[in-house]
């Protein structure tokens, strides 16, 4: 099953990108959430313009990927999985689970440290949410996250199929809840005592500062619940509720390719920044 998994990796990435591109698109035709201000096309130009660069990005730098270095960690024995002898769905089942709760952590610190703020801060500048805007992320945002991601799997020793499964769920997981969707309020209520959902999601990337730092999860949903960095509903409303970032609101900065590359080093860090230090000149 490994050889498998690992021989068509690719080809099991690409389907389940495309695959919940396909359907997540189709949802916010059939069942929008809220009106964009931004011309889709537009948006999308730019948005999966910077996936294909992040993927061209990475495979130039990391050939082989998070799967490749869990192969490199299992063959010099690294990790606790590699150490001691676990059964192997335990170990597969925890190292989803793991992945999953460094992801949330890694989340926390890129709105806690300013330097790290200014590159996710292309994430949130998006006028709009989307299914694209799921995988909006600048490049030095994905080169830092493969690197915390080596780093854990060489703690935990992660199977490689859990990190060929993780990373489906991953990419799958962030292009659903970034949809512009509209889910039936009890079966929201249901889903997200799991899998974090849309409108959970949505609240992340309101304008306001306090509602930006909550509801960090990807995936699982547990983590905001456990940690206190849960909010179950915008206080303007899901269709009154402004997104993006205040500082930049014009479409040349937020939507647009050359743009959104520039903008980590554009202005000051805000205070949507947790961890923000002032740098104004007290009296």
């Amino acid at each position: 099953m490994l050889q498998a998994l690992l021989q068509n990796e690719t080809t099991i990435r690409l389907t389940a990108f495309f695959g919940m591109l396909a359907i997540v698109a189709g949802a916010e035709i059939v069942l929008p959430r809220r009106r964009l201000s931004v011309s889709k096309l537009r948006r999308w130009v730019s948005n999966l313009g910077i996936v294909f660069l992040n993927s061209l990005f990475v495979r130039l730098l990391m050939p082989a990927a998070a799967a490749g270095f869990a192969i490199f960690a299992s063959r010099y024995g690294w990790g606790v999985f590699n150490h001691f002898d676990v059964p192997a769905g335990v170990a597969l089942i925890a190292s989803v689970v793991i992945l999953d709760f460094a992801i949330y952590l890694q989340h926390v610190m890129f709105h806690a440290v300013p330097a790290f703020w200014r590159l996710h801060r292309m994430h949130h500048a998006d006028l709009d949410f989307d299914v694209t805007t799921g995988g909006r992320f600048h490049p030095i945002e994905i080169l830092l996250s493969m690197l915390i991601k080596f780093a854990v799997i060489a703690v935990i020793g992660a199977p490689t199929a859990a990190v060929i499964i993780f990373e489906v769920l991953l990419n799958a997981s962030s292009m659903f809840n970034h949809g512009n969707f509209r889910l039936p309020l009890a079966l929201d209520r249901v889903l997200r005592m799991l899998i974090v959902t849309p409108d959970m999601h949505r609240v992340h990337h309101s304008i306001e500062d306090h509602e930006t730092n909550s509801n960090f999860g990807f995936n699982l949903s547990l983590w905001d619940r456990l940690f206190g960095t849960y909010k179950d509903q915008p206080d303007a409303g899901h269709d009154a509720m402004t997104i993006g970032i205040r500082d930049f609101r014009t479409l040349r900065v937020a939507s647009d390719l050359p743009g959104m590359l520039i903008l980590p080093f554009r202005g000051r860090v805000t205070g949507y920044a947790i961890n923000r230090r002032s740098w104004e000149r007290k009296p």
